[in-house]
Formats: structure tokens, C-alpha cells, sequence
């Protein structure tokens, strides 16, 4: 693990240790705490590791938990699936990033996002940064086009743009869960330069993201169906997809579409451009 992981790896745990109602770990309430959750020590007993070891690991010190260590952990820390899946990529034990992506998007992906016409599609590297889109996508946030190159991250937009903001059906909840997902996805990541920099902007810029990130909370992606409000052609109803190309492991397409005969489907059609 490299040193940025281990010290993420720790305060994630710290962070969900003191979530954790020591009664739904079987452990009796004898006299009152000083903190919230579970002690560190009682974490280790219930893993079946030694305190010092545990505490170690908290301090993010040079150590190499195995798979099982991780999944004893994952258990007595109530993790949801996807915490587990985010701690397991911590420690090595998850899916490798992403490879880089050339700057751009190959042209038989554009040529994809083309062919997806009129449903919104876009393109996003393992950081975010979107690098094509389609027509539709054009209408969809005409914003997109317009943005500085370096201003051009899905994450960055949906915390600093007004008109992101306005088009979110309801962007409480819908900049909450970008935000967990992406720290899902850049957790092992979070001493790439890139993502340093990207995060830091985003904690100055806006208390919402700051008050978020620090909460560490992750989730995965899951298709579902989003709410948008677009100035020019109204409410719409749109289910959300995310892909990832074969050939191209560092990119992921995410397309928007609309319920067949839905009025959704008929107020894409009219999208600007």
C-alpha cells in the first residue's frame, strides 16, 4: 500500500468504528464512554487480531492486512458491500485502478457516444475529467462545451456550476452521491497528483464537498432513474447508465435514456442543437 492508502485506510476505519452501536456487536453497555462506538481494542478482540496490531493499522503504519484480516474487519465494522469493496481496494486486495487514458477519447468511442443520439452520453476518465460527448449531451448541458479544459470534471461541474446545480432534479442528494462515488472509485488513488488537486479546489470552493468528503462515506454506482429539470424542454425522467469499455478499462460511458413512449423520450427529441 502506498503511504496516502494507509493513512486513508486508517481514518476510513476510525470513521466507521465509531459508527458502530458496540450492542449490535453483542458487546454489554458497562459504564459510560468517552467516544462514540466501539473501542479499538474491542474491534481487534472481535476480529481476532491483537489491539497493537489493530491500533498500528489505524495509525497508518507500514502494514500488509490479509484478505481474511480484511473481511473480519469488514464484519465487525457492519461495512455495507461497498465500504468492503472500498477497504479491499486499499489494501491491495480489490480490483486494480484503471489504467491511464490518452488524452482525448478514441475515436471509435466518440463514434459510440454518436450512435447513442438522442439519448445524453458522455465519457469520464478514472478522474473524472470528461473527455467527449455526444450531440444530445451537447443540449443536455450546453455548459459542457463552454468549460475550460481543466474545469471540465463531472465532479467539479456538479459542486461549482450553477446550471449543473439547477438541472440535478434534486442536487442535495444527487451531489452527495456523486461525491461517494467517486471517492469509492479514486480511494486508492488519493495521492495521484490529479485527484490532490482536484480535491483541494473542491475543498475551497465549497463547504458542501468539504463537509462531505470529510465524512468519508462511499458507495457504488447502480443503474437507476434520475430527475432533471432543463430550462428548455422541462421535467425529465431518465435512467441512468454507466459502461466501461473492453478495449479502453480507464474510461467509462455514461448514457442517459428515456422509458420508450414516455414523455421524457418525446422532450429529448427537442433538446437545443
Amino acid at each position: 500500500m502506498t503511504s496516502p492508502a494507509r493513512r486513508e485506510l486508517g481514518e476510513f476505519l476510525r470513521s466507521r468504528r465509531q459508527q458502530v452501536d458496540p450492542r449490535t456487536a453483542g458487546l454489554p453497555l458497562v459504564g459510560p464512554r468517552r467516544t462514540p462506538g466501539l473501542r479499538r481494542e474491542e474491534v481487534a478482540m472481535l476480529s481476532g487480531v491483537s489491539h497493537t496490531w489493530y491500533t498500528w493499522l489505524e495509525q497508518g503504519r507500514d502494514i500488509r492486512p490479509s484478505r481474511q484480516v480484511v473481511d473480519a474487519l469488514a464484519r465487525t465494522l457492519r461495512l455495507s458491500a461497498a465500504e468492503h469493496e472500498y477497504v479491499l481496494r486499499l489494501t491491495g486486495h480489490g480490483t486494480p485502478p484503471p489504467s491511464a487514458v490518452p488524452d482525448g477519447l478514441p475515436a471509435h468511442l466518440q463514434r459510440l457516444l454518436d450512435a447513442l443520439d438522442p439519448s445524453p452520453a458522455y465519457a469520464i476518465t478514472a478522474s473524472w475529467s470528461i473527455v467527449g460527448w455526444n450531440r444530445a449531451y451537447a443540449g443536455f448541458y450546453p455548459g459542457v462545451a463552454a468549460a475550460a479544459p481543466g474545469d471540465r470534471n463531472l465532479l467539479w461541474l456538479v459542486f461549482t456550476d450553477p446550471a449543473v446545480r439547477a438541472l440535478l432534479g434534486d442536487w442535495e442528494s444527487d451531489s452527495r452521491r456523486f461525491l461517494t462515488q467517486f471517492r469509492a472509485e479514486a480511494g486508492d488513488r488519493l495521492g495521484d497528483p490529479e485527484v490532490l488537486a482536484l480535491v483541494a479546489r473542491l475543498e475551497a470552493a465549497s463547504e458542501h464537498f468539504r463537509t462531505g468528503w470529510a465524512s468519508r462515506d462511499v458507495d457504488r454506482f447502480s443503474s437507476a432513474e434520475r430527475r432533471f429539470e432543463h430550462p428548455s424542454v422541462g421535467s425529465l425522467l431518465l435512467e441512468h447508465h454507466q459502461l466501461t469499455p473492453a478495449d479502453a478499462p480507464g474510461v467509462q460511458l455514461v448514457v442517459y435514456t428515456a422509458a420508450p413512449g414516455s414523455e421524457s423520450e418525446q422532450r429529448l427529441t427537442r433538446l437545443p442543437g
